[in-house]
């Protein structure tokens, strides 16, 4: 059991546990978040959805779980919510696992609505927990785990859900929500809800919106993940639709997806423990400056080529290897708002990678998909500048 007294790195008390379980934690809301491309074919037909009343759920899917993040954030940093740790996943799994019993549009919107809802709070609160429990010389190592346990539960979704909608149909949904209830037991006896997410520093500090356009070390660092993400919802988004207009099939374009999406999750936990080793900065600007190389080589070269598959695989790993140190970075750069500005790193930046990809899609109806992509991924050398001229903050005593 952890100590309610102080954090843990403070009192000694047990740290690995902590992390790992959020880390479960952060699996399990990623996992119920990348449902809906899975089910969306289903849907569409049952509910009569056009294309453009699909897109506009993906929308508002995209500005629940990631633009609201910040919000979230700014909240738990002033009051003390870590109890919410206990019913946001499983709240997030009867949403998403309602799915199949929808009958109306307005209901589908909501329902999905609220699903996002579940993923906002989770990523700022389960960060901040990670940061409190967690020795201070192990915080990227830390964040590391907890990312790349979203990105598993993120990747693993569609190769889960494809299989268990073969074995039975979408009005079984509701048993996967068994997960995120246990989940939210064992939450219930570990002691992590008695870490609270408000600082010392949180209580004496007053929030002002100037500290955020007047920080240039977390500006900096917002503009270039922001590049980043674009690169990364840009690949995670069109990928498939590149493949089967290539000639592949549909199976084999979603194989391909769920190995761009683990190479994700090992540059996640590679990054950090590197960030924790080499300096922060140091490998986000390195891993940012080398991502553009695989990244174009598989725009180039779209296949199941092995040089292919190889940069495939080292592109997902280079543009996640920086999130664990950014993590690290936007928490020092924001002391008293390390929720806030988790919510940045881990939602905000995705939202604008969001609105970069319909950017990217509009150019691509100009000169096609593939050059389009190819395009994006000049973010990346623009974000590692970004990166270069982002002051580094001093390691909080």
């Amino acid at each position: 059991m952890y100590s309610t007294t102080a954090p843990a790195a403070q009192t000694g008390a047990p740290k690995k546990d902590g992390t790992w379980l959020l880390s479960c934690g952060h699996f399990l809301n990623d996992f119920y978040c990348n449902f809906l491309p899975i089910l969306l074919p289903i849907i569409m037909p049952q509910l009569g959805l056009s294309l453009t009343l699909s897109g506009l759920l993906v929308m508002v899917l995209s500005i629940t779980s990631n633009m609201l993040q910040p919000v979230f954030g700014y909240v738990m940093d002033r009051h003390n919510l870590s109890r919410l740790l206990i019913p946001v996943i499983p709240f997030g799994a009867v949403c998403i696992c309602s799915i199949g019993l929808i009958t109306t549009k307005v209901m589908l919107f909501i329902i999905i609505a609220l699903t996002g809802l579940s993923v906002s709070a989770f990523h700022p609160l389960g960060s901040t927990l990670v940061a409190r429990t967690a020795e201070a010389a192990r915080q990227g190592r830390s964040m590391s785990y907890y990312i790349a346990g979203g990105n598993l539960g993120y990747a693993l979704a569609p190769i889960i859900i494809v299989a268990y909608l073969n074995a039975f149909s979408m009005s079984d949904l509701p048993l996967l929500m068994i997960p995120g209830f246990l989940f939210a037991l064992i939450c219930l006896r570990s002691g992590l809800t008695h870490f609270s997410t408000v600082t010392d520093l949180a209580k004496t500090k007053t929030f002002h919106l100037g500290e955020i356009l007047h920080n240039a070390s977390i500006l900096r660092l917002n503009i270039a993940m922001g590049l980043r993400c674009i690169t990364h919802v840009s690949m995670s988004t069109f990928l498939p639709l590149l493949l089967v207009t290539s000639g592949y099939s549909g199976i084999l374009s979603g194989s391909l997806l769920t190995l761009f999406l683990v190479g994700c999750t090992v540059g996640g936990l590679t990054g950090g423990y590197l960030g924790d080793r080499f300096a922060h900065k140091r490998i986000i600007i390195a891993a940012l400056a080398l991502a553009i190389f695989p990244t174009a080589y598989f725009y180039l070269h779209p296949g199941t080529e092995p040089l292919s598959l190889i940069a495939l695989f080292l592109s997902g790993a280079l543009l996640l290897a920086s999130q664990p140190s950014s993590l690290v970075w936007a928490q020092r750069a924001m002391p008293g708002s390390e929720g806030m500005a988790s919510g940045m790193m881990l939602g905000l930046s995705f939202g604008l990678g969001s609105f970069g990809t319909a950017l990217v899609a509009a150019l691509g109806d100009q000169i096609g998909l593939s050059s389009a992509l190819l395009l994006s991924s000049l973010t990346l050398p623009l974000a590692a500048i970004c990166a270069v001229f982002a002051p580094f903050p001093e390691e909080k005593a």
